[in-house]
């Protein structure tokens, strides 16, 4: 796939984060999560995460919400493990990597790293992820 872009407009964004998730829900580990765990509404949650990432990386308002309230409530049910910090970690840099490139694609995998890093620690008293660097 080409590099389309630098993730430098709410346009590329929403397709960084439609690529992603379409990943994410088909995975073999992630997809029972996001689908029969948290039971997500992708139409109604894609524009949401899209939201999360402009205002991210761009500085757009618009997003409202707690993400890690929202992680909190999933691993209650069914528990996060580093390996499924990792595995979004990983799919989210190959979304990236073969999409995109330049400033806005380096901030969105170094914001990943940190959601990621701060997330598995505040959820599962995680050490450090295997994917530690972009």
């Amino acid at each position: 796939m080409q590099n389309s872009g630098d993730l430098d407009t709410p346009e590329e964004i929403a397709e960084m984060v439609r690529r992603f998730y379409q990943d994410v829900a088909q995975d073999d580990l992630l997809g029972p999560v996001f689908n029969d765990v948290a039971q997500v509404d992708w139409p109604e949650h894609l524009p949401k995460l899209t939201a999360f990432w402009c205002r991210a990386l761009l500085g757009i308002e618009g997003y409202v919400g707690n993400p890690f309230r929202s992680h909190a409530l999933i691993n209650a049910q069914s528990p996060f493990t580093m390996a499924h910090f990792e595995r979004w970690l990983e799919l989210f840099t190959d979304t990236v990597s073969t999409g995109w490139v330049g400033p806005g694609a380096d901030r969105a995998l170094e914001l990943a790293h940190n959601v990621a890093r701060v997330h598995s620690s505040q959820l599962i008293g995680g050490s450090e992820l295997r994917w530690a660097t972009a």
